[in-house]
Order: structure tokens, then C-alpha cells, then sequence
């Protein structure tokens, strides 16, 4: 693991969109696996602007999205694609055909995480996957729990994960308690993993990530075997190391 230590949310930004378009200049087709939440808006709204100066060229890439809620429909304002195309696709000149995010709407589990792992495999896998972190380290919806999951699948959200999605609905009830979520082996196929952590709430989380043993209940320490992983953190997620 290479791991930058940054003073803000804003330089953690900065730095994890410089990566992401170097990757770009490098491979104008590559394959991007794209996370939600609140940790990479910043990181989109950096490339966003690089994208508007000339820097970097969305129209052969084509980007993969770790997860999406069951049961929302693209257009409600809390599904992930329209987090998505609101945070970066609307805003530069990639191909909306060529982006993917799991069906919410599909209510059959198996053919929905079956036809998402098959889009996954058709694009030769992802280049550069883009994730955050969870409070309980969990990365996409993969979620503590018994085993590593390895494709793609519906999971129970955690109490944890709903608590940390609440404010973002009207209510409680309203917040979706299950996910279909890209699995453990497709985001370790990857050939380069950026995790970007800002907050005391993630240092937790991140110690164990990085130093704790590997483990399903802390999802992301699986990242320890991966061979190409950068770590964008500010000192208060890294508190704890």
C-alpha cells in the first residue's frame, strides 16, 4: 500500500482526481469503478473542472458503479445513478450508455447480481476502482459478516451503515435496508484500488484496514493483499495508526 497523509477533505480531493486522470490520459478507454457517498464528491467535482479546462477526455470511458440500492428507481434522488450522473456524468462528455450501475429496480436478486457480473466480465474488468470506506469497513455494501462475498449480490444493510445513510432521507423508514453490491473478487481484480477516508469517524476503521488483521468482519483489511492499492487519508482518519 502507498498511503498519502493530506491536511483536508479538499487536498484528499485534489490528489485522488489527479490520479484518476492520470489514468485517464494514459488509457483514454479504461474502465473506472466509481463509488458513491460523500467521500468522492469532492474528487468529481476536481475532475469536473479538469475536464472543462481540456485536460482530460470522458468519450471512450467507460465506468462500472460499485453498488446501488434495491428498490430505487434511477430517477429518485437518493439511487446512486442519479448521484452519479448529478456529481460527474452530467457535467462532462462520457457516454451515458457506457456508464453501469446495478438494476434497483430488477426485485430478482440472482438476475440482477447475474446480468451486473456479466457486464463487469465483458469490459475485461476495471483498471482503477475508486472506494470509500464505511465506519465498520465495509467498501461498496460488501458488509462485516461471516465470509468475504465474491461477486456480485443483494446484502442486508448493518444498522451502522443505515444510521451513517439516514440523514440523506426524509426518515429512518425510508432508507433502503438492502443493496445489490459488486463483490469482493470483482473489486480485487482490479489493476490499481484508490481508497480515499476523511473524518475521525473513519480512523477506526482505517487502523484496522491497514494494520488489523484480514478479516470479513472488517471488509476492507482484504485490501492488504492487493498488489497496486493507494490510500488517500486525511490525518484525522489516520489518527489511529
Amino acid at each position: 500500500m502507498m498511503i498519502y497523509k493530506v491536511k483536508s477533505y479538499e487536498e484528499m480531493s485534489k490528489k485522488a482526481a489527479s490520479i484518476i486522470a492520470s489514468q485517464i490520459i494514459i488509457k483514454p478507454d479504461s474502465v473506472l469503478g466509481l463509488a458513491t457517498g460523500s467521500s468522492p464528491v469532492g474528487t468529481y467535482q476536481n475532475l469536473i473542472e479538469l475536464y472543462k479546462k481540456g485536460y482530460i477526455d470522458f468519450s471512450r470511458i467507460t465506468s462500472i458503479n460499485l453498488d446501488e440500492y434495491k428498490g430505487l428507481e434511477p430517477t429518485n434522488n437518493q439511487s446512486y445513478r442519479y448521484f452519479m450522473n448529478n456529481n460527474l456524468f452530467d457535467h462532462v462528455n462520457i457516454d451515458k450508455k457506457a456508464t453501469f450501475v446495478p438494476d434497483g429496480l430488477e426485485m430478482d436478486s440472482d438476475k440482477a447480481c447475474g446480468d451486473y457480473e456479466k457486464i463487469i466480465e465483458s469490459y475485461g474488468g476495471i483498471d482503477l476502482q475508486l472506494l470509500g470506506i464505511g465506519r465498520n469497513g465495509h467498501i461498496g455494501f460488501n458488509e462485516p459478516g461471516p465470509a468475504f462475498i465474491k461477486d456480485t449480490h443483494c446484502t442486508d444493510l448493518t444498522q451502522s451503515t443505515i444510521d451513517a445513510n439516514k440523514r440523506f432521507f426524509a426518515s429512518e423508514e425510508d432508507v433502503p435496508h438492502q443493496a445489490y453490491s459488486m463483490g469482493i473478487g470483482s473489486i480485487m481484480k482490479a489493476k490499481k484500488i484508490l481508497l480515499i477516508a476523511c473524518g475521525e469517524d473513519k480512523a477506526d476503521a482505517m487502523a484496522k484496514t491497514i494494520n488489523g488483521p484480514i478479516t470479513p468482519e472488517v471488509p476492507a483489511s482484504i485490501l492488504q493483499l492487493h498488489k497496486d492499492v493507494v490510500i488517500i487519508a486525511d490525518e484525522a482518519a489516520l489518527s489511529k495508526l
